[in-house]
């Protein structure tokens, strides 16, 4: 009798216990989504990115004309338009009719709270560890916060994390719902992004890089290859009754079987508690091929015709990723957050016990590479890396017997909140604070011409029908977003060859000419411009100040931008018109 009792008090004691982790669980879960909410939400920028501006204009073109595949923007003729993420265009400028400029911000602000969030679930989800991956969600959000904008890469990030996820749960459990998730992340990639669909595929090859790794291990340790052939060539002397060669050939088949069964043993025990990188034989990524092979076909249901095939190709050609600032390589010591995390993955697999899976391995490599060749992977670094970084922690923990239980606990108590509360308020009051002070308005003026635009669509008398306006590369997507016809804007693969299918390397045209390493009247005198706007402190414009060169009108100027008109431009314009 007193034997059942302690059991039964025994019992109750377990469950009290497992009853207090859940519910500890409960309660940070809830405080870690109200807290990264409150990061995300206080890291996303009030002032709008110049892509964003574009995405309402196209997205209000797509609602009246629909995809036609061209340009009507610049004042450039005949320019071919691939239209690279025409579904986020359209829901932008949608939400953009309904609720104008707050609505943008509202959703911008909603999307990010999602990412993080995503971010923190999917590696509690992977990892098992509430505090390791909440502290992983806030760190990849302060990493990546200059990314949090209006732009169709904020959905992206959001998808791509979920890949990664369905990917993982397909493997362990072959439920066939994650490959459908997979397909609709696809589908969905090539409608809202196509620039980045081809990075969805590389997140499938480092688990299909770990298995054919781990298959041919197979067949050279287990000398499939050579089994086979004596196999096939003892059945061949057996038919031919030649007993004796068969005999010989069927004793070398037994002493290889010997060796591979020695092989085998060394091998599983290798497998359980591998030196330092952990290989596993999952025999789903098969199928994981086959769900691969069906979201490559889901970039033929785009409008865009064979735009999801051949954007990264005619990119990767054409000179844009080579002047773009967030294509170019990535310099380690410019990035300081980003060089120690680098720092701490070296740490912990060169002075740990933790072990890695040659999955992460390839993808961590992978990532570091892309990132390095085009800083603006760094945010792929960021978000997929937490994965693997988060991993290696748990097992790291697990190994060296200090687990984050106790300060979970800890946390989940009201002190522990009160001070977890405190803590993140503080920080995300950092970035809350430039909000607040100077009461920041949805466009820079500093950034954005936008009381030149209003010189010129209300005082000007400029006919926008026949003017050529020559502006730069930052601030043309706000000049369409007023109606005002430009030269160039953020769209850079419209102004080169390799998309709209035009002799002129219009974007080369700008490079060269915003550098000076051509005379800016040579590239006017080419394409006809009647009326420059740029930056006061622009180049070109202290040039035409200090020679005071007589073929510029100064019509506008303001602290930071001035519009001139072209005199020799506007007759050249004028006499067209007359002849015509």
């Amino acid at each position: 009798m007193e034997k059942q009792k302690s059991i039964f008090k025994s019992e109750n004691k377990e469950k009290n216990q497992a009853s207090k982790k859940v519910s500890s669980n409960v309660k940070f879960i809830i405080l870690a989504v109200i807290l990264i909410s409150l990061f995300c939400f206080a890291i996303t920028p009030v002032s709008l990115q110049n892509d964003t501006f574009y995405s309402i204009k196209i997205g209000e073109h797509i609602q009246n004309v629909g995809i036609d595949m061209q340009d009507p923007f610049s004042w450039h003729e005949g320019l071919s338009y691939t239209y690279p993420h025409w579904l986020y265009d359209l829901l932008t400028y949608w939400i953009y009719a309904a609720f104008n400029m707050d609505g943008i911000y509202i959703v911008t602000c909603i999307l990010s709270c999602i990412l993080g969030i995503s971010i923190y679930y999917v590696n509690y989800k992977i990892n098992k560890n509430n505090l390791i991956s909440f502290l992983l969600a806030v760190g990849v959000m302060y990493l990546i916060k200059s990314y949090v904008a209006a732009r169709a890469q904020l959905v992206t990030f959001i998808l791509f994390i979920w890949t990664v996820y369905f990917i993982e749960r397909f493997l362990q459990t072959k439920k066939w719902r994650y490959g459908i998730f997979l397909i609709l992340i696809s589908l969905a990639i090539a409608n809202l992004h196509v620039a980045v669909w081809p990075f969805f595929f590389v997140l499938f090859l480092p688990y299909i890089g770990e298995y054919i790794i781990a298959a041919l291990g197979d067949t050279i340790l287990y000398k499939k290859i050579s089994l086979k052939i004596l196999k096939l060539r003892y059945n061949i002397l057996k038919k031919k009754s030649a007993e004796e060669k068969a005999g010989k050939v069927l004793e070398k088949i037994n002493e290889l079987e010997s060796r591979v069964a020695k092989i085998k043993n060394v091998r599983e025990q290798n497998i359980k508690e591998p030196y330092k990188i952990k290989i596993e034989r999952n025999k789903n990524i098969k199928f994981l091929i086959l769900i691969m092979i069906i979201c490559a076909l889901m970039g033929l249901i785009t409008p865009t015709g064979d735009t999801p095939y051949t954007y990264l190709y005619k990119t990767m050609i054409g000179n844009t990723t080579q002047n773009i600032n967030e294509h170019l390589p990535m310099t380690l010591s410019d990035q300081l957050p980003i060089m120690c995390t680098l720092i701490i993955f070296l740490a912990i697999l060169i002075f740990t016990k933790a072990k890695i899976k040659l999955s992460d391995l390839f993808m961590l490599g992978g990532l570091t590479y892309l990132m390095l060749t085009s800083r603006r992977q760094l945010t792929m670094f960021a978000i997929m890396g937490s994965i693997v970084l988060g991993r290696l922690i748990v097992d790291m923990f697990k190994r060296y017997n200090t687990g984050s239980e106790w300060l979970l606990e800890k946390l989940v108590k009201p002190v522990g909140m009160v001070v977890l509360i405190c803590v993140m308020g503080l920080f995300s009051l950092n970035y809350m604070e430039p909000k607040i002070k100077l009461k920041q308005s949805y466009i820079d003026e500093t950034a954005y011409p936008v009381k030149a635009c209003d010189y010129i669509l209300n005082e000007s008398g400029i006919d926008l029908s026949k003017a050529r306006f020559y502006n730069e590369y930052n601030y043309g997507s706000y000049m369409l977003f007023r109606g005002i016809p430009v030269f160039i804007d953020s769209r850079a693969d419209l102004y080169s060859p390799e998309f709209n299918g035009l002799d002129e390397d219009i974007f080369m045209d700008f490079i060269n000419t915003s550098n000076i390493g051509v005379f800016y009247e040579d590239t006017f005198e080419k394409y006809g411009i009647t009326h420059v706007i740029c930056y006061k402190n622009a180049k070109m414009n202290m040039i035409i100040t200090k020679t005071n060169d007589p073929n510029y009108n100064l019509l506008y100027s303001d602290n930071n931008f001035v519009v001139y008109e072209r005199l020799s431009g506007v007759e050249q314009m004028e006499e067209q018109n007359d002849n015509q």
